[in-house]
């Protein structure tokens, strides 16, 4: 239950119109490690994809279960229901991906409910939202900590987001879901 209050912490709204979060324990301690048994893979990659591991996608519907492990006969441990919710996947297995949310907790999670959309939560209250990556630039909002938006783009240091048609640049620092060093346009 420890783990359900802090997720429902972390993912407190903020921008009007924001849904509040909600990780729901079901039952059971958050989930185990499971790995992919008898593939052989680079460090770093996934045994399925091929793609680097551990890298951030979103949800993509409105409710999620987490699974203790990866398939459908698993025990949920998680119902997550906030579409765009930014996760991390630390492993595959067939089609099935290990999550974890802002707070480090998860489990196992169909590929089909993820999407590669890139989100991000705010984890720092009253993060501004600036017009340029530069502390002396104008602010043109401010972002109450759990308030999820769109990832544009990220330079060193700064990321673009987007919600609910304002756009403004924040540091990585205010965010989570994305990695301090990555950029892409």
């Amino acid at each position: 239950m420890r783990h359900a209050l802090r997720a429902l912490a972390i993912m407190a709204c903020g921008l009007a119109g924001a849904e509040p979060a909600l990780a729901q324990a079901v039952e059971g301690p958050p989930p185990a490690a499971a790995a992919a048994k008898g593939k052989d893979c680079p460090p770093g990659i996934g045994c399925v994809t091929r793609r680097p591991l551990p890298r951030f996608v979103s949800l993509k519907g409105a409710e999620a279960r987490a699974r203790r492990g990866p398939g459908p006969d698993h025990r949920v441990d998680w119902i997550y229901q906030r579409s765009g919710l930014p996760l991390k996947v630390t492993a595959e297995y067939e089609n099935w991906r290990r999550v974890e949310d802002a707070e480090g907790v998860g489990g196992w999670m169909h590929y089909a409910l993820l999407s590669p959309t890139r989100t991000a939560i705010v984890v720092e209250d009253m993060a501004e939202l600036r017009a340029s990556p530069d502390v002396g630039s104008a602010v043109l909002a401010r972002a109450e900590t759990g308030v999820v938006a769109r990832v544009i783009e990220c330079r060193p240091g700064w990321c673009r987001i987007t919600r609910d048609g304002l756009r403004g640049w924040v540091p990585k620092a205010a965010l989570w879901g994305v990695d301090p060093d990555e950029t892409f346009e």
